[in-house]
């Protein structure tokens, strides 16, 4: 009998009779009833053939075949932003992943949007906080505090930038190609078609009220658009330093900007690498914590957890695959791909492994205003190693091989 099967299952299995069923819970294969194409010794066990759709599920062959290791059933933590209808005007287009999407995904929602070289994203505002990523191009961004001190910035695939709840804001795409970037709001069911927008407060104020609110006869607003904007095309703008001085750019403004992808990674390894963004480097973003990972080809994210917040995960490039462990037990097995997103709770386990022969990069948002997890290699090794040996069943030998403190990822 090997030590690795599960002793008390086996026995029990034993005493009642179930000799079939207790060969079936080894080492990588622990369930009862056994789960994963490898229990299904008839052969039409494995086929299907009723209706497919073959481009869809080559996608996903960890939910064609998963690993024996998954066990029951979980909440679909999979959502992405190709399948995602976008709104397309002229000046550039959004798409986004709500809770109304996406049921599982409660803290945080995700818009993904392009502005063409002069597109505008119309002056507006929010109720939740706006955390923003670049991913292509370069744009122009605005905002004034609330105590009224303006902010011009100009940022590029890498930079982040974050406005704090209320305060109004406009995103203008720069030459030569505009940009893409990803936006994520601390609130699920948050809707970024669903604005303050300026136009629309514009035109649905009495006109002499406007005239008395800003000093002008009422008639010079005859003009104004009757409908809102949302994202439109405009010129391309001058040069920063100009519309920082047109914009009445003074010093002492918080910053709203933070140049992630040039920031020291906070953990590097053969096997990738993480740079984090959360209040202690990036200040203003008191409610959105977030982390850049790197995983090189055949690396891995290693096994942890984050006791502070739920992780909702944008997959920038590359191919990735994510198992998600929950008492039960519960443990589910997925893929991602570029554009795809994952969502998983507060305290879950799980990995982030690179399937793919390319580099895959990853930026994970949580609700928080620090970044926090735990390393289960870290774990293992600051306890006592008996305690570890004895539940683990495992020699001296091997556990003096665990990583320790927390390598983040592992080698290739």
């Amino acid at each position: 009998m090997s030590s690795m099967q599960r002793r008390g299952f086996l026995s029990a299995a034993s005493a009642l009779g179930f000799t079939g069923v207790a060969h079936a819970a080894t080492f990588g294969n622990p369930d009862r009833p056994p789960q994963g194409a490898v229990n299904a010794k008839t052969p039409s066990s494995l086929t299907n053939p009723g209706p497919q759709n073959p481009a869809l599920a080559s996608q996903f062959p960890s939910f064609q075949s998963p690993p024996p290791t998954d066990v029951d059933g979980m909440p679909l933590f999979w959502a992405s932003f190709n399948n995602a209808h976008r709104r397309i005007q002229n000046g550039g287009w959004a798409r986004e992943v709500t809770q109304d999407d996406f049921a599982i995904s409660e803290d945080i929602s995700g818009v993904n949007m392009r502005l063409s070289a002069g597109g505008i994203r119309e002056m507006h505002w929010h109720q939740q906080a706006e955390w923003a990523i670049m991913l292509y191009g370069k744009c122009r961004i605005t905002t004034l505090d609330e105590q009224g001190r303006p902010s011009v910035e100009d940022v590029e695939a890498g930079d982040l930038w974050y406005f704090p709840p209320g305060l109004p804001h406009s995103l203008q795409g720069l030459g030569p190609d505009g940009a893409e970037f990803l936006l994520a709001f601390d609130n699920g069911k948050s809707s970024e078609f669903n604005t303050l927008l300026v136009t629309d407060w514009i035109a649905h104020t009495p006109p002499e009220v406007l005239a008395k609110n800003f000093g002008v006869p009422a008639e010079a607003f005859k003009d104004i658009p009757l409908n809102n904007l949302w994202i439109f095309q405009g010129d391309v703008p001058p040069d920063l330093a100009m519309d920082q001085k047109k914009s009445r750019v003074v010093a002492g403004a918080e910053k709203i900007i933070y140049r992630l992808s040039r920031s020291k990674p906070l953990v590097r390894s053969q096997g990738g690498q993480a740079q984090i963004a959360d209040s202690r480097n990036f200040p203003i973003s008191k409610t959105v914590a977030a982390a850049l990972e790197t995983i090189e080809a055949g690396g891995m994210r290693e096994m942890h957890w984050h006791p502070n917040a739920d992780e909702w995960a944008f997959v920038i490039k590359g191919k990735v695959r994510v198992t998600v462990f929950n008492t039960g037990p519960k443990a589910q097995t997925t893929d991602f791909n570029p554009g795809d997103v994952w969502y998983i709770k507060k305290s879950l386990g799980h990995y982030v492994e690179n399937v793919g022969d390319e580099e895959a990069q990853v930026i994970s948002v949580f609700k928080s205003d620090r970044f926090a997890e735990v390393s289960l290699s870290d774990w293992l090794t600051h306890v006592p190693p008996e305690m570890v040996r004895q539940t683990l069943n495992i020699s001296a030998e091997t556990l003096s091989k665990f990583p320790v403190n927390r390598p983040g990822f592992t080698p290739v």
